[in-house]
């Protein structure tokens, strides 16, 4: 799986193990999850290229390194990707958001896209966030989507995943690289991730 990129950081360590607390508050939830997506977009964009424009600093004008950040579309899964988009947002101020929403029959395991909206991808690159790739469906419906808008890349953000689903991701789109926090044992017989963090968008939203 060599388009897989498992965090080393023990930061993020320490933040996805906040995550498998079952007592913790869907507020706290949300901001650990922000924080992760915030320190994966950093370990993705290590090697991204930079511009230089000129701003007006407190001695003149002067041209300076930024990252293009209207070149790329933040996209998210819905409805659990909402706090990693936040958090990539609270970066790039100026960035577009696309919207994906997904949901897996939990007795065929299958995903079905049922909403989409997205901006003009077209030679941007995209950086798609789910918080969970368990058996890599929704990641994968995701993805085929997204590809047929032409974007120059895409970048997946994710906090736990299971073997099987990173597998399956890293065989069917080997051209996207995945930043991911953590990576759990495996899937029980539900296609849930052992040991995982529970439901993310019900935990993250109270319900």
């Amino acid at each position: 799986m060599n388009n897989i990129f498992e965090s080393k950081s023990p930061l993020i360590k320490h933040l996805v193990s906040n995550l498998r607390d079952k007592n913790l508050k869907g507020y706290n939830f949300r901001k650990y999850v922000r924080e992760i997506a915030q320190l994966l977009l950093f370990e993705a964009l290590k090697e991204e290229k930079l511009i230089n424009k000129e701003i007006e600093t407190w001695i003149g004008k002067g041209n300076f390194p930024f990252l293009d950040e209207e070149n790329f579309v933040i996209t998210t899964i819905l409805r659990a990707g909402l706090p990693m988009l936040d958090g990539i947002l609270e970066i790039f101020q100026n960035a577009p958001a696309g919207f994906l929403a997904i949901k897996r029959d939990e007795k065929t395991l299958e995903s079905h896209v049922y909403y989409i909206r997205l901006p003009d991808l077209k030679g941007k690159t995209v950086i798609i966030t789910d918080p969970m790739v368990a058996t890599g469906g929704s990641l994968d419906s995701a993805l085929n989507i997204l590809k047929k808008e032409n974007p120059k890349k895409i970048i997946s953000l994710n906090i736990i995943g299971a073997p099987e689903g990173l597998k399956l991701i890293s065989e069917k789109h080997p051209d996207v690289n995945v930043y991911i926090a953590q990576i759990d044992k495996k899937l029980n017989n539900n296609g849930y991730i052992i040991p995982g963090i529970g439901d993310a968008g019900d935990r993250a939203f109270n319900t």
